[in-house]
Parts: C-alpha cells; structure tokens; sequence
C-alpha cells in the first residue's frame, strides 16, 4: 500500500478519504516540521501534502526518491520548486479557487476596519480612554464614491472588485495583462501601475508572488500613493518592502494599514505592532471552515489521482 504523509494536521474528512486508499502518516505536533524532520520524512512517502511554509527545493526533491507528488495545500506555490520537480517526474499542485471568497472576505475586513479605525477604537475603550462622545473622537473615512486600486486582478483581486462595488466605489485596476472582459462585467477601469498608485484612495494588493513582484510595493511606489491611502495586503509578504513601509508609516503617510501577511512570516516587526494605523493579522485569510475543508479536500483528490496514476485535478 502507498504512503502519504501530511505535514500538518487538516480536515478530518480529507484525512479519512486519504486512509480508505493509502497508508496515511500526520505531522503529530502542532507545529510546523523543522527543516531537518522534513528532510527525514521524505524520502520515505509516495505522496506528501505540504503547508506553505514547506520549503520543496532542490534539497528536499533530490531526497524525494519515492515520491509521486507534492501536493500544496495552498493556492499559492511560491514555496515550490516546479522546474526541479518537473525534470525529476514528480507532480506537484495546489488548491485553487476555493478559498476566493474567504480571502476577499479578509481583504476587505482589513480595508473597512483600517476606514474606520475599529482596532484602535476598541483599544482606545480598552484603555478605558471613552470618557465621553464628543464630534471629533476617531474620525474614519467613507467608502463611497473614493477609488479602490486592485493590484492583481485573479479571482481574489476580483472577488474584492465585487465588494468594493458593493459599496458604491469606484474600482481600478492594475494586472500584468488586462483582464477586459472581467473588468468590464465588474465596471473596473485598467490603469498602468503608477497611475493606480497615485488615483486610488484604498489599495488592495492581490498578486502572487515571484521574483518581478518581490518588493513591487517599494519606497518609490509607496511615495507614489496618497498621503492618507488605506493599504492592505493579503497576497504575499515579501512583495511589499517592509522596511519602506515601516518608514513610510513613521513619516505619517498612510490613514490606515492592514496585513495579513508578512516579509519574514512569522516575524512581525514590533514596529508594525506598535502603530496604531496598523492591523495584523497572522495570516488568515483562507481561515474560514468552508475553505479550509475545501481545501483540504483539493489537496486529497490531487494525491489520490496522482497514486493512481492519473492526472492531479490541479497540476501545476
């Protein structure tokens, strides 16, 4: 019988659908594998079911000897070495489009708790600081009418495309390649990137990760945006420059930030802690039951159809 191992306990559903064909092995701590622990456990498994903080590179596929495919439980693969994988035979995929509606959901929590500064009123009751009402206490901003910037226009940049709509804004857009069709049934406006930065009064950042988008948001982008522009982040960490932005917010430029992810995740700079404009979130945005069963389930299809021989329903 044919093993797989999962590096970090999921859903108990996806679980027990990978134990009816195979002999199944779950990380037993609740953490994540050291890089040594997952050098030990792979060249003894057939299919293995990877977070996005395993690293597959060179080092760990070269040790892969029986291994038919990494599956990530991710829509992202950043973390995955595909060339590599591919020149050896082994599969490798992800989980894609079941955690859309989760992460926009996040995106635009972050955008509207950013607008109207719900962390820092909710510390500011917890200080015990609320004395009194008075007209001028925590004054936040509308959505209505300003511009939303999408930075990545895929499902997720989509999927807040529709929020913002919702909500009576007026959404642009930028994507490597416009995307016309979409942005014409969202209303979206095609903007260069530079004129995004500088048009948009929300900015939502939605691309993947690679080397052409690692620090795509720098200090000359970030001096480009409005001085009082809400920022949000759901994407990857290292494709803002988190130093710029740490500098960027303690020269008073931005009305409000929102992460949820981080350069050196799961490093957060006490700088970003301490900022009240700030929001941190460790990394949730697919957090939701729905989605995280559902991916759960993706990454099980795709070992199973793998083991079997035939094609992972998402091969990347």
């Amino acid at each position: 019988m044919k093993k797989v191992y999962i590096t970090r306990a999921i859903d108990q559903e996806a679980t027990d659908l990978l134990k009816d064909h195979f002999e199944v092995t779950v990380n037993p701590h609740d953490r994540e594998l050291t890089r040594e622990e997952l050098l030990e456990v792979v060249p003894h498994y057939q299919g293995i079911i990877t977070m996005l903080s395993n690293r597959i590179d060179e080092e760990i596929l070269d040790r892969a000897k029986e291994v038919e495919i990494f599956a990530n439980y991710a829509v992202g693969y950043n973390n995955f070495d595909v060339a590599g994988a591919k020149k050896r035979g082994i599969l490798m995929s992800n989980t894609p489009g079941v955690l859309t509606d989760a992460t926009a959901d996040l995106a635009f929590a972050l955008l509207l708790a950013s607008a109207r500064r719900l962390t820092e009123s909710d510390r500011y009751v917890a200080r015990g600081d609320f004395k009194e009402w008075h007209p001028k206490l925590l004054l936040g901003k509308e959505l209505k009418g300003r511009t939303l910037g999408i930075i990545g226009f895929g499902e997720i940049g989509q999927a807040v495309a529709k929020r913002g709509r919702g909500f009576g804004m007026k959404v642009v857009y930028y994507n490597r390649t416009p995307r016309k069709a979409a942005a014409e049934a969202l209303g979206a406006e095609y903007l260069d990137f530079e004129e995004l930065l500088k048009r948009s009064d929300f900015i939502s950042l939605h691309t993947p990760l690679s080397e052409a988008t690692r620090h795509l948001i720098d200090a000359r982008a970030i001096s480009l945006m409005k001085d009082d522009v809400v920022f949000v982040n759901t994407s990857r960490g290292p494709i803002v420059d988190e130093q710029a932005l740490i500098e960027a917010l303690s020269a008073g430029k931005f009305f409000g930030v929102g992460l949820d992810v981080y350069e050196h995740e799961p490093v957060v700079p006490g700088a970003l802690i301490d900022c009240e404009r700030v929001i941190n979130v460790p990394h949730i945005g697919s957090a939701t039951v729905t989605a995280r069963r559902a991916m759960a389930m993706l990454a099980a299809g795709n070992v199973i159809a793998a083991l079997r021989g035939e094609a992972p329903p998402n091969e990347l």
